[in-house]
């Protein structure tokens, strides 16, 4: 009966219980989809720095990371080797050389960590190669007599490996692209240049576009105005395992773009025999072991597990490794909550607002109601249901609308291409897929009824508080 009556009295002032609904279901979905939208944003730089940078578990020796000596390499792999082979959920292994040296063209030079991989290993531990941008070539697929090295594109654009053309072509791409015969005839004075740099290209642009016409076609302009010359060269030194200076000239075999600039400008790959051939090691003579485990839930027990078989050497998992990235998955789900109580707490104050305005108008009728019996429990139970009704159905529906939104988003993805610069700085894709656990409507639905309980209580003493006989006497 108390239920009943607590629901019917929801709705005896329909305009005031919707806008209190409307503000609920505003605040939760507000809450839900923010929470969305940043949880795939660090779900997608796990995946991507698992799959495409770390992997889940790094071995080396122990003093390694501390300058990256070239002569400290894992003595006895192949006892190493089998070790990590005999470990439950070790799905593959990746063997690498490790050297920091320079990269160089003729116009450019920056520091780099050059990676010696066999190619078909790093294929089963990353997905790296699946990132290799269109007509820039392959990741060490194509055979060849020289050495091959496979960099990334912030790194080309660096070293100016990567630069920017107008000529005939370009123009009538842009035309197919639907760009505006302003914009191409701003363009067409550039027919025939060549631009050494993405910084230059941007200036000149910058120079004749609006900031409009920057902020909507910028993007279009550079990508189809980007220029690449197959098999460029660039050459790599750095010292030997005598701790002498050596280096090569190295051919382009691929240019990769992961989505984290600090990654593409550090990271160079060639093929461990070239390394080893430079650097004077031998077949078995390796820095670090990269390893990819068959479920990333087992990423604790399979590091204890290595540590324990393997004394003297360093094993790092994923989030020794990168620290940051680690604390933030570790501390997402107390945020969330936190954002989440606080959206709540804001709305409480409206719904107690509602409910004491509520317990006012009905002053005379709560007095009469005290008065033919109706004890202190059931008058307080009620005021707390229409409290709790008010929030849970909006809260329902803010849920309803906040799920159907991220079930559609998650498949297109949210674009942020104003800001893709500052998302790839840190490692972030500017392309969000927003994404949300079940268990996280659970928490949510739980905070919306300890809510409407808490917004109830103040009311509902208000209206215990009515002496019978005075409130009677209301108008």
């Amino acid at each position: 009966m108390i239920w009943k009556t607590a629901w019917k009295n929801v709705w005896r002032n329909k305009v005031r219980s919707l806008v209190v609904i409307i503000s609920v279901t505003i605040g939760i979905f507000g809450g839900i989809f923010s929470v969305a939208v940043m949880n795939g944003a660090i779900e997608q730089r796990v995946d991507a720095a698992i799959n495409e940078e770390i992997a889940h578990i790094h071995i080396n020796d122990p003093a390694f990371r501390d300058n990256y000596d070239v002569q400290l390499t894992i003595p006895d792999i192949n006892r190493v080797l089998q070790a990590v082979n005999k470990t439950p959920g070790v799905k593959a292994i990746a063997p690498r050389v490790v050297i920091t040296g320079m990269a160089n063209t003729a116009t450019k030079s920056t520091g780099v960590q050059i990676m010696g991989i066999d190619p078909a290993a790093e294929k089963e531990v990353f997905r790296l190669y699946e990132t290799t941008l269109p007509e820039t070539g392959d990741f060490f697929d194509t055979e060849s007599r020289h050495n091959l090295v496979y960099i990334g594109q912030d790194l080309a654009k660096e070293l100016n490996i990567i630069r920017y053309r107008v000529d005939e072509s370009v123009i009538e791409s842009l035309a197919g692209k639907e760009l505006p015969e302003t914009v191409l005839e701003k363009l067409t004075p550039y027919m025939g240049y060549r631009f050494k740099s993405e910084k230059a290209f941007k200036k000149e642009m910058k120079s004749v576009l609006t900031l409009k016409e920057q902020h909507e076609y910028g993007k279009r302009i550079r990508e189809t105005a980007w220029s690449f010359r197959e098999r460029s060269k660039m050459t790599l030194t750095f010292l030997d395992r005598d701790q002498i200076q050596t280096g090569a000239v190295f051919r382009i075999a691929g240019i990769f773009d992961v989505k984290n600039n600090m990654y593409e400008m550090g990271q160079v790959f060639v093929r461990n025999q070239d390394l080893m051939n430079l650097t004077g090691f031998v077949e078995n003579e390796i820095h670090q072991l990269v390893i990819k485990l068959e479920d990333i839930e087992n990423t604790g027990p399979v590091t204890e597990a290595l540590s324990n078989s393997l004394p003297g050497l360093e094993v790092m998992n994923w989030k020794e490794i990168q620290p940051d990235l680690a604390m933030m998955t570790d501390m997402v789900q107390k945020f969330y909550a936190i954002l989440m109580v606080i959206i709540l707490a804001a709305l409480a104050f409206g719904i107690v607002n509602t409910m004491l305005m509520v317990v006012l108008e009905r002053t005379k009728e709560l007095g009469m109601l005290t008065a033919i019996g109706m004890n202190k429990k059931r008058v307080f139970s009620m005021i707390m249901l229409e409290s709790i009704f008010l929030s849970l159905f909006g809260g329902v529906v803010g849920m309803v609308v906040s799920r159907l939104l991220i079930t559609f988003t998650a498949t297109k993805g949210i674009n942020f291409q104003s800001y893709e610069e500052g998302f790839e700085a840190m490692g972030y894709s500017a392309h969000i897929y927003p994404v949300i656990t079940p268990a996280f409507f659970i928490m949510v639905t739980i905070l919306i009824i300890i809510t409407g309980i808490l917004s109830s209580i103040y009311p509902a003493l208000k209206a215990l508080k009515l002496d019978p006989a005075e409130a009677l006497r209301t108008e």
